[in-house]
């Protein structure tokens, strides 16, 4: 059996829902092919299974002891098949469900890595989450029912072939009611794409709302918007709870058609049967088989039914898969990249410039301000150019290999720590936590490094995670590190730590600190100031002080008056 998941995945066809399930059958195509030839002889086996016990029963009749061992004989032949085909089947399709499983959660969170910043801004979290919690299930659900719809399908046109043979009348029976059935079911697909997809709708957007609640909690308390929220919420759930009552509705209608219509198809085709013996047109032995057949055909006739059903939800997870990765990031490689040189980093929109090697701060009488510049110099937003070549010109890898933007937005991630903040086993962490000043929070810990820690490291307080972060940015060790703001939530004391600290970690490397804190500002080789997104006044900090009120009022808090 294969190793799963599958080191490459591919690149899926992403141009509809359809052809994505079908790659997703392609790049499994041989275990597929060889579930499917394992369902048909599985199935194969049943349907020949009544054929076989008729004829044992008219050799009993017949009193013909050798055919009947015979037949007994072939019988146990045939139920050994179908036990071994049945037990290597269900292996190859979990197999398949677990393939394209698997592969759906490789290819979206590769596309995830790939369009970084563009994908908070242009998808819901909870589309994302609800990929991976839910959608994946009914992809490989679709994926798996392959095989066995295929092994359903010629084993209903094998018994209409041994029917029509045997008596015409009754394989016409079967000819003409089987497809009717599936045109009875086939009107409750369609309302129930249309419901699935609605409630699937819904769960995005809701597990999306919880996600936001979370985050942003503490300053819902803060400023007295929990309780709204909080209804806010209480009402999308329950119109989840209303969108998901509609689609078990029509659920409930497809699973007692399936029941029901099978079960008046068995009756009718026993009665017939019936009537074919009692008037001499077939033995005994063959009502037995009519019978054993007409049984056999719920089994069949629901798989198809299922077939329909998983195949259609499958559909409707494959559009949401879909249309994730039809969005493109917003900043893409140009078409013939160019090398960038190792050389001074400048914004030319608001005349920061970077010299290499050395600490440059940015402060900003808006700090939106500094944060745009940020992103510029970090290729998050057009603009920025390094030795005169723009950033825009180089593949977007090569500048987040250069050059890494460390913000208050980053999250620490759940799991053991060391894989966190060292997950590229550098080796440098100690350095890195000293330097950072939290070298204390890791050894508070009860295994230290080695210690599990929840989601978004929630379990730490706000100037904990910051000065977790910023242990993560030094181990990372970027030929250009940019930071925003690294010590706003810590005290005095610890922030001074880390200004002496951070210079001495960085010399000799470029690094550009936004912030307006005094002590920072003083340890930066150059500082400049900007009014209205644009440097007014560059130099460093106490000559800034002396020579720029606004700048001194700024950094000293000072009353404007």
């Amino acid at each position: 059996m294969r190793s799963l998941p599958v080191p490459n995945p591919g690149l899926p066809d992403s141009r509809s829902a359809a052809r994505y399930l079908l790659w997703l059958v392609r790049r499994s195509r041989l275990t597929v092919g060889v579930a499917a030839a394992l369902a048909i002889l599985w199935m194969g086996c049943q349907a020949l299974a009544p054929a076989v016990v008729g004829r044992a029963v008219d050799a009993a009749a017949d009193r013909d002891g050798r055919a009947l061992a015979g037949w007994t004989l072939l019988l146990l032949g045939v139920g050994t098949m179908q036990a071994g085909t049945g037990i290597m089947r269900h292996r190859f399709a979990v197999t398949n469900w677990l393939g394209a499983a698997f592969r759906t959660v490789q290819v979206v969170v590769r596309h995830a890595n790939r369009l970084g910043a563009t994908l908070p801004r242009r998808l819901d979290a909870g589309e994302v989450v609800a990929i991976g919690t839910s959608d994946i299930s009914h992809i490989g659900g679709a994926v798996d029912i392959i095989s066995r719809g295929v092994g359903s399908l010629l084993a209903v046109v094998t018994i209409t072939v041994v029917l029509l043979r045997t008596s015409v009348p009754l394989g016409l029976v079967v000819l003409v009611g089987v497809p009717l059935m599936m045109l009875v079911v086939g009107l409750l697909i369609g309302p129930l794409h249309q419901r699935q997809h609605e409630h699937r709708v819904r769960q995005g957007t809701l597990t999306g709302q919880a996600a936001d609640l979370v985050a942003g909690l503490r300053v819902l308390r803060g400023v007295g918007g929990e309780p709204v929220m909080a209804a806010r919420y209480r009402a999308a759930s329950q119109s989840l709870r209303e969108a998901g009552v509609r689609t078990a509705k029509v659920e409930a209608l497809l699973e007692a058609a399936q029941v029901l219509l099978p079960g008046v198809f068995l009756v009718l085709l026993t009665w017939l049967g019936a009537r074919s013996a009692w008037a001499g047109r077939i033995t005994v032995g063959q009502l037995v088989s009519f019978y054993a057949y007409a049984a056999f055909l719920v089994a069949p006739l629901r798989q198809l039914t299922e077939a329909v059903d998983k195949i259609t939800r499958g559909h409707v997870s494959g559009r949401r898969v879909v249309a994730m990765l039809q969005v493109e990031p917003e900043l893409a490689d140009p078409a013939e990249p160019v090398a960038l040189p190792a050389a001074e980093l400048a914004d030319p929109e608001s005349g920061v410039r970077v010299p290499p090697g050395r600490m440059t701060a940015v402060v900003a009488a808006v700090p939106s301000d500094a944060a745009r510049i940020a992103d510029r110099l970090a290729r998050y937003a057009d603009g920025a150019v390094l030795g005169g070549v723009p950033l825009a010109g180089a593949a977007v890898a090569d500048v987040r290999a250069r050059i890494l933007l460390a913000d208050n937005d980053a999250s620490l991630f759940a799991g053991r720590l060391l894989s966190d903040l060292d997950p590229d086993g550098a080796g440098t962490l100690p350095e890195a936590l000293e330097a950072a000043s939290a070298t204390g929070i890791v050894d508070g810990l009860p295994d230290g490094a080695h210690t599990v820690v929840a989601e978004r490291g929630r379990s730490f307080s706000g100037g904990q995670q910051q000065r977790l972060r910023l242990a993560r940015a030094l181990v990372a060790d970027p030929e250009i590190l940019i930071l925003v703001e690294p010590t706003n939530a810590v005290d005095a004391h610890t922030e001074a730590r880390i200004a002496d600290r951070l210079r001495a970690a960085r010399s000799g490397r470029t690094t550009v600190v936004c912030t307006t804190s005094p002590l920072m500002l003083s340890r930066a080789d150059h500082v400049c100031y900007v009014e209205s997104g644009h440097v007014v006044a560059a130099g460093p900090h106490h000559v800034l002080l002396r020579t720029t009120p606004g700048y001194a009022r700024m950094v000293l808090r000072e009353d404007p008056q």
